[in-house]
C-alpha cells in the first residue's frame, strides 16, 4: 500500500508515447531446444598440456631477473669500495698511514744519510746480528741529523771556479746586419 501510495501523485499525469519507440515481439521458442544443465563445471575441461611450457617460462624468466639483480647488487657494491678506496688513499696522501676504523699508524720512512750506522733496523750497519735491541728513531733525531746535513753542506768550501765548467755556455756575439 505504500508503494502505491508514493506513485499517487504521478496516476494522474498523462505518459506521452513517442512514435519512435515499439514494443518489441515476444520470443516463442521452438519445442526441442536442448535445456541448460544445473551446473556447467563438467563443461571446462583445462588442457595440462600448456602446465610445461608456461612453468618454463616462468622459471627462466625468474631465473634471468635473479641474474640481473645479483649483477646489478655485485656493480653496485664495486662501486662503493672505489669510492671507499679512493677516499681512503686521499687521506693516506693528506695523513700517511691515516686509517677510519684504526689509530693513526704513521709509516717510518728512512733518510739517506751519510752515517752506515743510522740503516733501518735488520738492513745492515751496527747491531746488525749481535742480538742488541736497537732503539728507535724518533722524528727529532730525524730532524737534527738533517739539519746537521745542511750546516756541513754549507761550510764547506765550495768547488774551484777553474775545475767547475760554466753553468750556461756564453752567448752568441752579435750579428751587425743593415736592411736595405
Amino acid at each position: 500500500m505504500t508503494s502505491t501510495a508514493a506513485y499517487a501523485a504521478a496516476a494522474g499525469i498523462p505518459l506521452i508515447k513517442s512514435p519512435s519507440l515499439r514494443v518489441p515481439k515476444k520470443v516463442d521458442l521452438p519445442p526441442d531446444i536442448h535445456p541448460l544443465p544445473d551446473s556447467v563445471t563438467p563443461y571446462f575441461v583445462y588442457p595440462f598440456t600448456l602446465e610445461p611450457h608456461v612453468l618454463t617460462l616462468e622459471s627462466s624468466r625468474r631465473s634471468t631477473i635473479a641474474a640481473h639483480t645479483a649483477k646489478r647488487e655485485d656493480y653496485l657494491r664495486q662501486r662503493e669500495q672505489e669510492k671507499e678506496r679512493r677516499k681512503k688513499e686521499a687521506l693516506r696522501r693528506i695523513a700517511p698511514g691515516f686509517e677510519p676504523q684504526a689509530v693513526l699508524v704513521p709509516s717510518h720512512k728512512y733518510s739517506n744519510s751519510m752515517d752506515s750506522g743510522l740503516s733501518p733496523p735488520g738492513v745492515g750497519g751496527s747491531g746488525g746480528g749481535t742480538g742488541h735491541h736497537q732503539r728507535s728513531r724518533s722524528v727529532m733525531d730525524d730532524l737534527v741529523e738533517s739539519l746537521a746535513a745542511l750546516d756541513a753542506a754549507k761550510s764547506a768550501p765550495p768547488p774551484s771556479q777553474a775545475l767547475s765548467p760554466p753553468a750556461f755556455p756564453p752567448p752568441p756575439p752579435p750579428v751587425n746586419q743593415r736592411l736595405t
